[in-house]
């Protein structure tokens, strides 16, 4: 392979935006996945804590 075959295929790369807008993609999915697991487990210790309140309103002392 010639060096301005090499130099081309470098361009050709670096000009490619497809292969980096997969990327974004992957991270800002990533990122909303764990947006999406820390308001779930925040919303899930919220609702067990609710709970259990009223489980303990609700059972008479011993």
């Amino acid at each position: 392979m010639k060096i301005q075959a090499i130099k081309e295929a470098i361009g050709r790369f670096a000009r490619d935006e497809e292969g980096l807008t997969m990327v974004e993609y992957a991270v800002a999915g990533g990122l909303i996945t764990l947006a999406a697991i820390g308001a779930f487990t925040s919303l899930g210790t919220a609702v067990a804590e609710t709970i259990q309140g009223i489980v303990d309103k609700l059972d008479p002392p011993a």
